[in-house]
C-alpha cells in the first residue's frame, strides 16, 4: 500500500467518524435549544422555571383539614359550553391529545354518570387537556368530594392522585 492511499484511507476513516459523531451532538444541541426557547417564551429563567414546576407538583393547600394539591391556572373549556365549568375542578386525567381526553370523559359520563368536561391549559409548551370529573363553586365542597372520590368512582383515575384545578 502506498503512502498516498494509506493517507487517503486514514483521512476517510477520520472524516466518517467525525461526521457520525456530530449527529448526536447536533441532536443534543437541538433538544437543549428547544427547552431554552420554551423557557424564554414563558419569560422565566432556569431557576424560576424549576421552582414553578416544583410548586405545581406539591400538595400545598389545606382544605377541610386535608393537604391537597390545588393548582391555580388559566384554563378554557374545550368541549362544552363555558357554562358547565366551575371555579374548582376535580382533575382525574391529563392528556396531550384531545381525542384521548374525550374518550376518558365520555366513559366517565356513560359508566359513572358524572357531569364530566374538559379544560385546556398549562404553562408555556406544557399545555394539556384536563378531564374534570365534577366541578364546584365552593372550595370546601370540592375538597370534601375529592376526599371521598375513591368511594364515589369505580373507574381508574389516570393521574397519580386526583387534584383540584382552580380556574382563573
Amino acid at each position: 500500500m502506498t503512502r498516498t492511499t494509506l493517507f487517503i484511507a486514514l483521512t476517510a476513516m477520520v472524516l466518517s467518524l467525525a461526521l457520525t459523531s456530530c449527529h448526536s451532538n447536533e441532536q443534543n444541541y437541538k433538544q437543549a435549544y428547544d427547552k431554552a426557547v420554551a423557557k424564554h417564551i414563558e419569560g422565566v429563567g432556569d431557576e424560576a422555571y424549576n421552582r414553578v414546576q416544583a410548586e405545581r407538583r406539591r400538595f400545598n393547600t389545606v382544605i377541610n383539614g386535608d393537604s391537597v394539591r390545588l393548582v391555580r391556572m388559566y384554563a378554557n373549556v374545550s368541549d362544552d359550553s363555558t357554562k358547565v365549568a366551575r371555579r374548582y375542578n376535580i382533575i382525574v386525567g391529563e392528556f396531550k391529545q384531545m381525542f384521548n381526553a374525550q374518550n376518558y370523559r365520555d366513559r366517565l359520563k356513560a359508566e359513572e354518570g358524572f357531569p364530566s368536561y374538559l379544560l385546556y391549559g398549562g404553562l408555556g409548551t406544557d399545555k394539556k387537556y384536563f378531564v374534570v370529573v365534577k366541578g364546584f363553586d365552593d372550595r370546601d365542597v370540592a375538597g370534601a368530594f375529592l376526599k371521598d372520590l375513591s368511594n364515589k368512582m369505580k373507574m381508574q383515575i389516570l393521574v397519580p392522585q386526583a387534584w383540584i384545578l382552580e380556574k382563573l
